[in-house]
Formats: structure tokens, sequence, C-alpha cells
């Protein structure tokens, strides 16, 4: 498939020119034209990188990839090093950041719902069609105790769980994988039981336990690994391409 016939393909899929990012959306860094082989994963380390190169990858896809916002402009050390890889190697780089976030059947929340048989009941944001962070619910209601247990074991980690004095059972929930701890607060004026988010912040605990909310931080790389690789089978079974997803582990 020519590299720019794949990139036409993902932006009509994922529509990153609806929603202001921080980093640009589509190929970043030019690579060979033909792409036949596609390795996905959640971040551009280096050891990805490494990954692409030993399988042979015409292109690499991931979620977060390079030029983010007030990021210096400078390519060097470790930036560099990235780079002169990718090109030396004839690789595309191919990044979707927000768009993969908030795509409705294989964006990053989406997909962890499915993982925690969360039913999607709208948007965090009520008014905003386009919000990062979702609200839904639970089949049945759990003990904070319970759904963490539930996390640890479909996400392959020990999360954080903060749980309000109350401890109330949890029956509504609304989420945000990666960095999206500061939704907490809308989630708690809303009269939500819990809220799922990748990361932590020291305010975090407080508003927790001042808004009568769980709060959950299940990592952001665990959160998001589950929307780059169902995009990653997405193109393997529409295009007929060789898709591969190396899960490169990361605690945070």
């Amino acid at each position: 498939m020519q590299r720019n016939n794949l990139e036409h393909y993902l932006n009509n899929i994922l529509k990153p020119e609806k929603i202001k990012d921080y980093a640009p959306n589509g190929l970043q860094i030019q690579g060979s034209e033909q792409v036949q082989k596609i390795v996905t994963g959640v971040t551009a380390s280096q050891a990805l990188i490494e990954q692409a190169i030993k399988e042979n990858a015409d292109a690499l896809l991931v979620h977060h990839g390079y030029f983010w916002k007030n990021e210096s402009y400078v390519i060097r050390g470790m930036k560099h090093k990235r780079i002169k890889s990718l090109l030396e190697h004839n690789i595309n780089l191919f990044a979707y950041h927000l768009p993969l976030d908030i795509h409705p059947t294989l964006g990053n929340n989406v997909q962890l719902a499915q993982r925690l048989s969360l039913e999607i009941l709208g948007p965090l944001e009520l008014e905003n069609p386009l919000s990062v962070a979702l609200q839904g619910k639970l089949p049945q209601t759990h003990t904070g105790e319970e759904f963490s247990q539930l996390l640890n074991e479909q996400l392959n980690r020990p999360c954080l769980h903060i749980a309000p004095p109350s401890n109330k059972v949890i029956n509504t929930l609304a989420w945000c994988t990666g960095g999206g701890q500061d939704y907490i607060e809308l989630a708690a004026e809303q009269g939500i039981d819990a809220f799922i988010s990748g990361e932590v912040s020291e305010k975090t605990t407080h508003i927790a336990h001042e808004m009568d909310i769980h709060f959950f931080a299940a990592g952001h790389h665990a959160t998001e690994r589950y929307g780059i690789k169902a995009l990653g089978e997405h193109l393997a079974q529409t295009l007929n391409l060789e898709v591969v997803f190396v899960d490169v582990d990361n605690p945070a």
C-alpha cells in the first residue's frame, strides 16, 4: 500500500482535524513509499523503534509520537537517536494522539470500557460530543476493593486506589485514559461514584477524599495499550497489511 494512501485512510477514520491537539497527528516522519508491514505500540521510544527494525517494518504507528507543544525544536541527544534510527531504516512514523483517545469504537477510552465491561452512557463533558472523558456504569455494583481487583486483573498491573471516607459502593464511573486525572472534579460534581485514569497528581487524593469519589490510577501506558492495538488489528483486517503489536513494558 502506498504511504500516502495509508495516511489518507487513517485520517479518514480518526478525523484529526476535528479536535485541537498538543502534537501533529498523521505522518510525522517520512520513510518508505510502500508500506506492507506495520509495527504498532503506545510510544515511539527507542525500544519500540528497535523492535520495528527487527521486524523489518515499513511503518511505526503509535499513540505517542514526537514534536509536542512547548517541546524544544533542537534535534539532539535522545531525539536525534530516535529520528536517525527511523530515517536510516526508511521507517515511516505515524502518530495519533487525542483522535485515538476519542474514537467511538477503536479509541483508548472505549477499548478500556470493553475490557472492564462498562456500559457507556455518554461524554463526561455533557455538552461536548468530542469529550475525551466518558461516563458509564457497571453491570452490577462493586465495592472499591472488588473493582480495584478487577482493574488489576484486566490490566495485568497493580493500580492505585484512593477510597473516599464513605467507601461507598460503585455503580457509576467516569474515566479518561492516560493523564486524565484532572477530570475527577467534573465527575464528582455530577455525583459519579468513581473515576479512573492512568496517572495521579498530588491534589487528586484530597479531591477524592473531600468530594466523596473513588479514584483509581491504573497506569498511563496500561490504560492506553488497547486503542493502538485495536487500530492495528483493524488495518490488518481491512487493508490486508501485516501488523505486529509490540507492548514495551512501562510501569508508569
